[in-house]
């Protein structure tokens, strides 16, 4: 079983990236996913070549009123493996089942943030402070003027941001899905968004919007094998999306190898955001030391995941921290 790195504040001079990333000619792009007759597309701001508007539902040219094109339909991917597919979606449907938690001495005491609250037949925990206060004005009390304190579990905002650069195929392909399911299990009454990226980056489920696994791990599947990662990009997205929520527990999951090979520096990106958690491939090429100063510069923790089976448990262990 692996064991994460845990976090530490970090200190010295910040040593040079290990690989020189290429400088971007163009500003990277936000996509979105469209879908109609002709299948997901992604689509993306006019640019000034394009003479006409191209029709978001279908590959074909066609008429929209979109300010956008069209840049990828999914049958541009080529082939896929059926029976991966078919494993990547046993494995979400899966992990998505919520499963009953272990109790422990921690879990007894309960978790979130510790408040004090009218005594509903729950805690026997009292506030005296804050009781006497109320008894103060009402000589004969009732239950509910009784203070006590409980722990308010405080929801949670992840946005998972999945490196699709290179092939998506075998055992990437397998733990995607596992990270998918298991997040979906995890976060049922929190709130998930995911982001999938290269140079560019897509979004394929905005905060708010209902977790379906099976579609999503589908969209996700649809992309096309990139080149370069731009690993800075999701993270400086993650700042402006979880800006939005009101949650007070919020972080970015990245899940990655960690070859940043084009933008600027992540550990930048990463400093700006309340809390970045990497989960590192670390089968075939992988950057470890590039992960875990995004980690540490995230206040986060890095986990190596060596195939899909390790993921579950690192999210676990990731949630407990």
């Amino acid at each position: 079983m692996t064991r994460p790195t845990q976090r530490s504040p970090g200190a010295g001079v910040r040593r040079p990236l290990s690989r020189k990333p290429k400088e971007l000619a163009a500003a990277p792009t936000l996509l979105q996913l469209a879908r109609g007759p002709g299948g997901a597309v992604l689509v993306g701001p006019r640019t000034p070549a394009t003479g006409g508007a191209v029709g978001a539902g279908s590959p074909a040219p066609g008429v929209t009123d979109e300010q956008s094109d069209v840049l990828l339909a999914d049958g541009m991917r080529g082939a896929r493996d059926p029976e991966a597919d078919r494993l990547a979606r046993q494995i979400a449907r899966r992990l998505s089942v919520r499963r009953p938690r272990r109790r422990t001495g921690h879990d007894r005491r309960g978790a979130g943030t510790l408040a004090s609250l009218a005594y509903c037949g729950g805690s026997d925990d009292i506030d005296l402070d804050r009781t006497i206060e109320v008894l103060a004005e009402r000589p004969i009390p009732d239950d509910e003027d009784i203070i006590v304190r409980e722990r308010v579990r405080t929801r949670r905002c992840v946005l998972l941001a999945v490196d699709v650069s290179g092939s998506m195929r075998g055992e990437r392909v397998r733990t995607a899905a596992a990270t998918v399911g298991a997040l979906a299990g995890e976060l049922r009454d929190d709130s998930l968004a995911v982001i999938a990226f290269w140079s560019n980056a897509v979004v394929l489920l905005p905060f708010g919007a209902p977790v379906r696994p099976a579609a999503l791990l589908d969209d996700l599947l649809a992309l096309p094998a990139r080149g370069l990662t731009n690993i800075a990009f999701p993270l400086e997205l993650a700042r402006r999306l979880l800006a939005a929520p009101p949650h007070r527990d919020k972080r970015v999951v990245l899940l990655t190898d960690g070859v940043h090979n084009a933008g600027p520096d992540p550990r930048d990106a990463a400093a700006a955001l309340p809390r970045v958690d990497v989960l590192l491939e670390s089968v075939g090429e992988h950057d470890p030391e590039l992960s875990r100063e995004i980690a540490v510069a995230g206040h986060g923790t890095m986990c190596p995941i060596r195939n899909h089976r390790d993921v579950a448990p690192a999210l676990t262990r990731l949630f407990r921290t």
